[in-house]
C-alpha cells in the first residue's frame, strides 16, 4: 500500500514539474540544450539516462536480510546510475540515445545486467550493501554519498569486463601523479601493486596482455566526496559547482536532503534537474536470452527540479574519463573554470603526491579462492588484506 502510495505521489510531482519558458540553457552532463528550440532533445538525453529506484520481491540480501531496499537503498540506487553512466559513456558513448521498443547493442543489455537485483550482479543492491558492511553500515541503513564512493571503488576492483579505474579523492584533494599512476598501471599477477606498476605510457599503449585487452591507459572514474557548507550550502561554491555540469566528462553529482538521496545530471539557472529513486517498482530479472525488460530502467517522464540553495552539502562529484587526453582536458578546466575563479575553493588540484600522506599504491583485487557473490558475502578477507596493506605502506 504504501509503495502505491508513493509512485502515485511521485507521478503527480513530474506532472507539476514541466519545464518554464525561458531563453536559458540547460546543461545536462556536459551537454547544452535550448528549450525554446530542442526540448524533444533534452528529454530524450535525460530519459536516456539508467533510472535505478528502490525494487521489492528481490531475494533476500544475505539470505536472509531484506527482499526491499524501500526507505534505505536510495543513495545505493544514485551510485548505481552515476557508475551506469560512467559504462554508458565508456562502451556506447555520450550521445547513445535510447528509444522504447528499440533494439539495442549488446553492450547495453551487459551494462544493465551489472546492476540487477541478483547476488550475482557485480554492482547489485546485494553486492552494494554487503559491501557496505565494511565500511561500518549495516545492511538497510542509510549510506552517505562518500561510502558509497568507497563501496564503488571496491567492487570496481572484480569488474573484469569494465576494467575501471576508480579513484575517490582524498581531503578534498585531486593527486593527478597518483590517478596516472593508477590508470596505466599494469594488471597483476598477485594482489600487492608494484612500485614499478607506473610505466611511460609509449611502452605500454600498443601492448596487449595474454587475455587481449590493452594494457594501456584505464578508463577512470573520478569521484570527489565534499562538504560545501556546514549545515547550509555555501552560496560562494553554487557557481563553481553548477560549472561542473558543463564539463564533458560530467557524471552529475550524487546528494539531496538528509535521509533523501538524489542523482543530480543537471541545471537550469538556479535549479538542479535530478533523477529521483524513491519509486518503488517490482524486481526484474534478465530473460533467456540475455536481454532485459529496460522500460523501467528509464525516466520518461519530465525530471524533478529543487533550487541548490536546498542542497545538502554532503555531496558527491562524479567525472569520467576515457582517455588520459579526457583527464588532462579535465584537468585544464578544472583551472580555468574552478580554482583559477574561486576565492574558496570546491577542492585542490594537485601535481605530486602529498609528502605528508601515506604513500600512494593502486588498489588491486585481493587473491581469494571464490567467485561472484561468494567473494562479496566473504567480505572479512577483503577487509583483512586492505589492513595488511595498510600497516605494509605505513
Amino acid at each position: 500500500v504504501l509503495s502505491r502510495y508513493e509512485n502515485q505521489i511521485t507521478i503527480l510531482s513530474d506532472y507539476l514539474e514541466e519545464f518554464p519558458e525561458t531563453d536559458e540553457p540547460v546543461w545536462i552532463l556536459g551537454r547544452q540544450h535550448h528549450l525554446n528550440t530542442d526540448k524533444s532533445k533534452l528529454l530524450l538525453d535525460i530519459s536516456a539516462r539508467l533510472w535505478f529506484t528502490y525494487r521489492r520481491k528481490f531475494s533476500p540480501i544475505g539470505g536472509t536480510g531484506p527482499s526491499s531496499d524501500a526507505g534505505w537503498g536510495c543513495m545505493l540506487r544514485c551510485g548505481q546510475m552515476m557508475l551506469a553512466q560512467a559504462l554508458i559513456c565508456r562502451h556506447l558513448g555520450r550521445d547513445w540515445q535510447w528509444e522504447k521498443h528499440k533494439k539495442q547493442p549488446e553492450e547495453y543489455h551487459r551494462i544493465l545486467r551489472c546492476f540487477l537485483d541478483r547476488k550475482d550482479c557485480c554492482y547489485s543492491i546485494h553486492q552494494m550493501a554487503q559491501m557496505g558492511v565494511g565500511e561500518g553500515k549495516s545492511i538497510g541503513e542509510w549510506f552517505g554519498p562518500n561510502t558509497v564512493a568507497q563501496v564503488l571503488k571496491k567492487l570496481a576492483l572484480f569488474d573484469e569486463w569494465n576494467s575501471l579505474a576508480v579513484y575517490v579523492s582524498m581531503d578534498n584533494t585531486v593527486v593527478i601523479e597518483d590517478i596516472k599512476k593508477m590508470c596505466w598501471s599494469l594488471p597483476q599477477s598477485s594482489g600487492v601493486a608494484h612500485s614499478s606498476a607506473h610505466l611511460h605510457r609509449s611502452a605500454l599503449g600498443r601492448n596487449k596482455n595474454t587475455a587481449g585487452f590493452c594494457t594501456g591507459w584505464k578508463p577512470l572514474l573520478l569521484i570527489i566526496p565534499l562538504r560545501l557548507g556546514i549545515n547550509h550550502i555555501n552560496p560562494v561554491y553554487i557557481d563553481a559547482f553548477k560549472e561542473c555540469f558543463k564539463m564533458p566528462q560530467s557524471l552529475g553529482a550524487l546528494g539531496g536532503k538528509p535521509n533523501n538521496a538524489y542523482y543530480f545530471i543537471g541545471f537550469l539557472g538556479n535549479e538542479l534537474i535530478y533523477l529521483d529513486p524513491h519509486t518503488t517498482q517490482s524486481f526484474v530479472d534478465s530473460e533467456e536470452n540475455g536481454t532485459v525488460d529496460d522500460e523501467s530502467f528509464h525516466c520518461q517522464q519530465a525530471p524533478h527540479r529543487m533550487k541548490i540553495m536546498n542542497l545538502d552539502p554532503s555531496v558527491a562529484l562524479g567525472f569520467f574519463c576515457k582517455e588520459e587526453c579526457d583527464f588532462d582536458n579535465w584537468c585544464s578546466l578544472v583551472q580555468k573554470e574552478i580554482l583559477k575563479q574561486q576565492s574558496l575553493r570546491m577542492f585542490e588540484l594537485v601535481q605530486k603526491h602529498p609528502p605528508h600522506w601515506p604513500p600512494f599504491i593502486p588498489p588491486t583485487k585481493p587473491e581469494v579462492t571464490t567467485t561472484g557473490a561468494e567473494l562479496i558475502e566473504s567480505t572479512d578477507k577483503l577487509f583483512e588484506l586492505e589492513e595488511e596493506f595498510e600497516i605494509l605502506s605505513v
